[in-house]
Parts: C-alpha cells; sequence; structure tokens
C-alpha cells in the first residue's frame, strides 16, 4: 500500500453561538451584566482532534502534543457577554495501516470529554505507521459519530490538517463540507507544505464550502516556548495545586497517578509547556469530577450519601459526613486560592511572551488560533 503523509487534525469548535441581542433594552441588560455579575459557565466549546498517525507526520503529531496546552489555554481565554463556555475535546486516528481498513482506516479514542488528563495520555500514546488517509471520510466520521448536542449556543469548529490530496477516498469532501454546514460546523483545513500546492490539492476548496479558513504550515517546525521571569514561581504552585486533590472511587488512584504522569510528559519539552500544563490546571477548564471529591462535590446529583467507605483515600475513613464536607471544603478553599495565584502570575507571563513572540510561529498552534478568534469574533466572541 502506497504510504501516503497526512496528519489530519480536525479541532471542532462549534459556531452556532451568537451573543447578539436582539432590542435596546435587551443590550442595556446585557451591560449591566457585565459590569455586575459574576463570571458564568454555561455553554460548550467542542473540540474533536482528528490525527493521522501514517508515517512522515511524526513532526505535526508532536506540534500537537507540544502545543495541546496553550491552545487549551487560549480557549480559556475566550468570553461571551458575561459568560465563559466550558471546554469538550475528542480525539480521533486514522490513515494507519494498523487500523481497520473496513472503517477507513479511523479509530475513535475519545468521544467528548471534559477529562483533559485524559486527552494528553493519548495524544502521547500515537504512534504512526504507513496507511492511507481519507479527509472526506474523517470529516464524515466525526460529525456521525459525535455527540455534537442540540445547544445552538455551543462553539463547533473542524481544523483539518495534512499534506496529501483532499480527494481520496470514497467520501467526496464535498459532500462531508456539506454536512458540517448543514449542522453549524466550520471546516478550516491546514496543509501542511507549500501554500500553493495545499491549493492546487483542494484543501482550500474544501474549507470555503464549509466557511472556514484554508492555511498552510511548515508541520516539521520545532515549538518555541517561551521561558519567563514567572515559570519557577508557577511551577512551584503546580505542585501545591496538586496536593488540593482528593481522590476517590475504584480509580481514584490511577487518575491522580495519570496526572502527575502528564505533569512529566509536558515537562518532557521543557519548562514553559509544563508551565501552560499548569496554567490550564488553574484554570475553569480543568476539571476532574470523576475522581476528585473537590470538583465532584461542585456536579448535579453529586451525594455524600452515595459514597462507600471503602472509596474514600485512607485519611477519610471512618470519618463522619460533616468531618468529609469540611476536610473537602478545605481543600477548595486552598485550590481556589492557589488557582488565583496561578492566573495573576500568568496575567504577568502573558504580557511578558507577548513583547517577546512577535515573530514566533507555531505552526499548529499558530494557525488554530488565528483562525479561531477571527471565526469566534463573527458570533461576537471575545477574548480577557
Amino acid at each position: 500500500m502506497k504510504t501516503l503523509q497526512i496528519v489530519t487534525i480536525v479541532f471542532l469548535i462549534g459556531l452556532s453561538f451568537s451573543c447578539k441581542a436582539e432590542t435596546k433594552n435587551e443590550i442595556n441588560s446585557i451591560e449591566i451584566a457585565h459590569n455586575s455579575s459574576p463570571v458564568v459557565e454555561k455553554h460548550y466549546i467542542k473540540v474533536a482532534l482528528l490525527l493521522d498517525t501514517s508515517n512522515s507526520m511524526d513532526g505535526l503529531i508532536d506540534q500537537a502534543k507540544a502545543q495541546l496546552w496553550e491552545i487549551v489555554n487560549e480557549l480559556s481565554y475566550a468570553k461571551c457577554r458575561n459568560e465563559r463556555p466550558n471546554l469538550q475535546i475528542a480525539l480521533y486516528e486514522y490513515g494507519n495501516d494498523n487500523l481497520n481498513s473496513r472503517n477507513g482506516y479511523i479509530r475513535k479514542i475519545l468521544g467528548f470529554t471534559e477529562d483533559l488528563d485524559d486527552v494528553s495520555k493519548e495524544l502521547f500514546s500515537l504512534t504512526t505507521n504507513g496507511g492511507s488517509e481519507y479527509c472526506g471520510t474523517v470529516i464524515h466520521s466525526s460529525i456521525k459519530q459525535l455527540d455534537w448536542g442540540n445547544d445552538a449556543d455551543d462553539l463547533k469548529m473542524i481544523f483539518i490538517a495534512g499534506n496529501e490530496p483532499f480527494t481520496q477516498g470514497k467520501i467526496n469532501y464535498k459532500d462531508a463540507a456539506l454536512e458540517a454546514r448543514e449542522k453549524d460546523i466550520v471546516v478550516n483545513t491546514i496543509f501542511c507544505g507549500d501554500y500553493k500546492h495545499g491549493i492546487s490539492s483542494k484543501w482550500q476548496h474544501g474549507a470555503q464550502l464549509a466557511y472556514g479558513d484554508y492555511m498552510a504550515i511548515n508541520h516539521n517546525r520545532h515549538t518555541v516556548h517561551i521561558a519567563s521571569p514567572f515559570d519557577d514561581l508557577i511551577l512551584q504552585l503546580n505542585i501545591k495545586l496538586n496536593g488540593t486533590y482528593i481522590p476517590y472511587g475504584s480509580h481514584g488512584r490511577m487518575k491522580i497517578a495519570m496526572q502527575e504522569e502528564q505533569d512529566a510528559n509536558a515537562a518532557g519539552y521543557n519548562k514553559a509547556n509544563a508551565v501552560s500544563r499548569t496554567v490550564t490546571k488553574g484554570s475553569h477548564l480543568y476539571k476532574n469530577s470523576s475522581w476528585d471529591l473537590v470538583d465532584a462535590e461542585k456536579e448535579q446529583g453529586f451525594s455524600y450519601d452515595k459514597l462507600k467507605n471503602e472509596d474514600l483515600p485512607e485519611n477519610l475513613q471512618g470519618k463522619s459526613k460533616a468531618e468529609i464536607k469540611a476536610f473537602v471544603a478545605k481543600q477548595r478553599k486552598e485550590r481556589e486560592a492557589i488557582q488565583q495565584e496561578i492566573a495573576n502570575l500568568n496575567e504577568k507571563r502573558r504580557k511578558f511572551i507577548a513583547e517577546k513572540k512577535s515573530d514566533t510561529d507555531n505552526g499548529l498552534e499558530s494557525a488554530m488560533i488565528q483562525a479561531l478568534k477571527k471565526q469566534a469574533e463573527k458570533k461576537d466572541y471575545n477574548w480577557d
């Protein structure tokens, strides 16, 4: 089988969200709310990341791993009126000889999830192998297989990146693009190579059909991480932050170990990347209600009465409900204080990096953020 060189990354971030007021009175009430109400978390940014794991695309996969946290951080600053959306990410791999040919060499690794550690873990487990890459097929599959929901206020967008003709496979890219358009999903295409070559191989046309942007990047460019004077302080806070988690349930110990593992994976690139992950962990997008009592307590339907003694960490086993609640409240207060410190330091870090980053092009990250902001502004989103 001919080895094709595509890595396709699809970030699907919904764009059916509009913040526009219909009347003058509505506009006035919005302005009052913006000035007086606390930020709320309500709607979703839905992101599906589809990676082609065929040969010769290690560079793009590496960019996805190295730039995941900066992309997530950029999304964490998004706001419409006075609302901050939540984030869900789904992950696919395709174009690998080890995948099922009957399914078009596609594997859904994760459905939509808020567990960012799971996303990081799966990204770092990907390996490449020769295969066949079908752009129309993977776009179609991501639209049909994932639960996009029915909330018109959710934000949806597709980013697909690769370097082989957009026309390959049994499913025509034109049909897939029209499917996306019908669901208000914008398709952005990122060609890994020469800009004009991407146009001739229909990557630009694929984006135009679904109201997206076409971009070209050097997928083999190494990610540039800019160090700041605030990095060491932020990393020290990460250690304190990890100490506020209260693992519970059958997989609590496994998940807290995974948290540390993903800290190590981020640090494997360099200190600045570990800092980016810590900033994510300090944001409203980092949620672990499936295994952490502090996050779980905030979820609708949570009840201390449902907790079994054996599901609790050793220091809480045998404690009364009141004692457990008091400990969770103490950990929450400490976590919120640490997260605020991280946020304050990160503001200084962002200003420092902004002054140094004018000539930095981080390929995938830069292309995605550029298109994301451009298209989100059409729906009245803004960034802090």
